[in-house]
């Protein structure tokens, strides 16, 4: 049976198709979750991701730590500690650390995030 409960420090971090750094933390390859996923991100100091959007997923970003600029259809703004971004389909986006240490953040995908409903969009 797949586990109810899943500490961030056992999940082991990838790379996704956009070249964030997670660990999923719940999701159903993982855990009794089905129908989303919750993953925690690091951009280093002065990364970003690739801009992209998924075809089928919303998405939430919630910034635990470090600051940041975003970018939503052109559209740029700062994000820091607390602050939410929802994300919908189709939408695309892109995240730069603009900080001083590492940009934390947790990723909700509904449906669950995969690396074929992402659509990288910068060349």
């Amino acid at each position: 049976m797949k586990p109810r409960k899943i500490n961030v420090a056992d999940c082991p971090q990838f790379v996704t198709k956009d070249t964030s750094k997670i660990r999923e933390i719940l999701a159903p390859r993982n855990s009794l979750i089905r129908q989303q996923s919750l993953a925690e991100a690091v951009v280093p100091v002065g990364g970003a991701t690739e801009e992209h959007y998924h075809a089928t997923s919303e998405e939430i970003y919630y910034i635990l730590g470090g600051t940041g600029e975003m970018q939503v259809e052109g559209q740029s703004f700062p994000v820091r500690e607390g602050d939410a971004v929802a994300l919908l389909p189709g939408e695309r986006h892109k995240i730069w650390n603009r900080g001083d240490q590492n940009l934390v953040f947790l990723c909700i995908c509904v449906p669950p995030y995969e690396h074929d409903d992402t659509v990288i969009t910068e060349k």
